[in-house]
């Protein structure tokens, strides 16, 4: 009967000694399981969200930016180019492009108005500034200047389009030009108002300003919108233009800033001049400086004489800007202590019209 009961009893023993090693056992169990593994707390880099890139060419700062337009033989810019039809040489050696876009950029635009027009040229000018506005979109931004001798400053860059367009209808020019020097060839002895070698034929106001040698200081007010745009886009995601609408009549004798020296802050800052030429510039389109300037900064140049010519123009102006393609290469092969550095452009189609800045300057490559 002993034998019995230790029998049980040694087996009850047996039997708690497993239930207390097999509950351990399972307590741990969930425990373990409810860990997060170390690749759930440390995302890898692909599991990260991505941040949204605003459009636009992303370079380093020794690297040259190439502002390219194309166009075909009715004047059209030309938008399906692709960066393999594309070639660039730097001092006639040829150079690997290493970043392309064909995005639209956003505009800092200095319009420079000129203000010493003949009477008719000025009203027409007047009354197209209002339609500047429908070529800018609401990222672009606008700074309105009036030029004769001197620089007239507005209020500044202006990005709110309908603060700009009342700046735009504020903005009058002046309807008499500077007067000639004394002792010009339009200078006749009068008598009670009537010319005293008789009453000769009246000559038309445009011949009057040109023989009158008017005091207009067009490559001072140049170099004086560039001082305004030179800062304007420290990031190098968007345009610099100036826009420039005038006649084309400059007194070398009045400007302080001569061109080559004006030419050179163009590019060495990336700012391409567009010209809209009116009165005198549209008859003598091969001879003024809005074509200079242009061809030499990477712009372009439109000619009009009626205010809705001018309307249309400014449009233009203002998408063919804003949709040109950039190309960058880090420069290589070439003599890096030059100051100058000419750069040609070219592409594979054929019957294409390419613009583009000829050359930089290497104290501040950009």
């Amino acid at each position: 009967m002993k034998s019995l009961r230790k029998t049980a009893v040694s087996a009850v023993v047996v039997l708690l000694t497993l239930m207390l090693a097999f509950v351990p056992l399972r307590a741990r169990t969930p425990q373990q399981t409810s860990t997060p593994r170390p690749q759930a707390q440390n995302p890898t880099p692909a599991q990260q969200p991505q941040q949204q890139q605003p459009p636009g060419l992303r370079v380093q700062v020794n690297q040259v930016i190439v502002p390219v337009t194309v166009k075909d033989g009715a004047g059209r810019l030309v938008p399906d180019l692709r960066k393999d039809e594309f070639r660039i040489l730097e001092d006639n050696v040829e150079q690997r492009i290493i970043a392309f876009s064909a995005d639209a950029f956003p505009l800092s635009l200095v319009l420079l108005i000129d203000n010493d027009l003949n009477r008719k040229n000025a009203r027409q000018v007047a009354e197209s500034l209002d339609s500047i506005i429908a070529g800018l979109s609401a990222s672009d931004e606008a700074f309105v200047c009036r030029f004769d001798t001197y620089v007239h400053e507005g209020h500044g860059f202006i990005s709110d389009q309908d603060k700009l367009l009342t700046e735009l209808k504020r903005t009058r020019l002046d309807e008499q030009p500077d007067a000639g020097p004394a002792g010009s060839v339009n200078d006749t002895p009068t008598i009670n108002g009537h010319s005293a070698t008789g009453d000769a034929p009246k000559l038309p106001e445009t011949t009057l300003n040109i023989q009158a040698q008017s005091n207009k200081a067009l490559d001072d007010a140049v170099y004086t919108a560039a001082q305004l745009l030179k800062d304007r886009d420290p990031d190098r995601k968007r345009r610099k233009v100036i826009l420039l609408i005038s006649d084309g009549v400059n007194n070398p004798k009045v400007n302080t800033n001569k061109y080559d020296a004006v030419i050179k802050d163009l590019l060495r800052y990336d700012i391409a001049v567009y010209g809209v030429g009116v009165g005198a510039a549209y008859f003598n389109r091969k001879f003024e400086r809005l074509a200079k300037y242009a061809k030499d900064s990477g712009g372009d140049v439109y000619y009009g004489l009626k205010s809705r010519d001018m309307e249309e123009l400014y449009s233009r102006v203002t998408e063919e800007a804003r949709n040109q393609y950039t190309l960058a290469y880090a420069p290589a092969g070439t003599d890096r202590s030059a100051e100058y550095h000419s750069i040609e452009v070219r592409v594979k189609r054929e019957g294409l019209t390419i613009l583009t800045r000829e050359g930089y300057y290497s104290g501040l490559v950009r």
